[in-house]
């Protein structure tokens, strides 16, 4: 929308939708929030993706495993347990009245990506290889999937990533963001963490303070490799979208 790219959607007779693997309910919501001005529709069941997979546009990588995302909600986010079927990352898939494919992206979920939280197509790209498939017509057949785009965001590596969501669960479990600033917080507890054992280490016996530090990396490292798993992650980009995580 900032960008003009709807404008220019609508103004080449076309019209843009965003589908959401939540209810429709929350979809309006979302759509009220963020001050969207084209329509989102709920699909929680997987009809519409289904249906752009069986006909051949688009195979959407799916994330069936829901637990760190109802263990890091507790009661404020209501809409974890309504993807009954799991949620759907994110794609991109344009096409002409007669269905033909403009342009398709599809998110491959990675560790580096936080399981399909960063990492888009930028909007001036998809909008360009849009205006090149409808000024060539019909004669070049369906687009290719979109392997390698100019992305509006970096990844992080996992071992920071999986440091912050330590650091927003002070040290004693995994607790995922509600929004940048518990980033930025967690950011501050990990750096002082940090310096809390650097100072240990400097001051005090290095035997218990080694003890300590071997005990707590005990403690944490099953629940680091909990929330791995749950954060879907493709070894292979090709391979079946119809996954959980690894």
């Amino acid at each position: 929308m900032s960008e003009g790219v709807a404008g220019k959607a609508r103004a080449a007779g076309g019209e843009i939708y965003a589908i959401s693997s939540e209810p429709q309910a929350l979809a309006d919501r979302a759509a009220t929030d963020w001050q969207l001005d084209f329509e989102t529709v709920g699909d929680p069941h997987h009809e519409i993706s289904g249906a752009c997979r069986e006909r051949g546009w688009i195979d959407l990588f799916v994330n069936e495993r829901l637990g760190f995302l109802r263990a890091s909600a507790g009661q404020a986010l209501d809409w974890v347990p309504t993807h009954p079927k799991g949620y759907f990352q994110p794609g991109v898939l344009a096409l002409t009245g007669d269905g033909c494919v403009l342009y398709r992206w599809r998110g491959v979920p990675t560790h580096r990506n936080m399981g399909g939280a960063t990492e888009r197509p930028t909007v001036e790209h998809v909008w360009t290889k849009v205006a090149q498939a409808l000024e060539a017509g019909g004669n070049v057949g369906d687009a290719p999937l979109d392997a390698d785009p100019p992305l509006d965001s970096p990844g992080i590596p996992w071992p920071l990533f999986a440091s912050l969501l330590i650091a927003n669960g002070w040290f004693l479990n995994t607790r995922g963001f509600k929004s940048a600033r518990h980033v930025a917080r967690a950011g501050v507890r990990l750096l002082a963490f940090s310096g809390a054992w650097v100072a240990a280490f400097a001051w005090l016996p290095t035997l218990p303070v080694a003890t300590a530090l071997a005990g707590w990396i005990a403690y944490i490292a099953p629940k680091v490799r909990w929330v791995g798993q749950e954060f879907q992650h493709a070894d292979d980009p090709g391979e079946s979208p119809r996954m959980t995580s690894r």
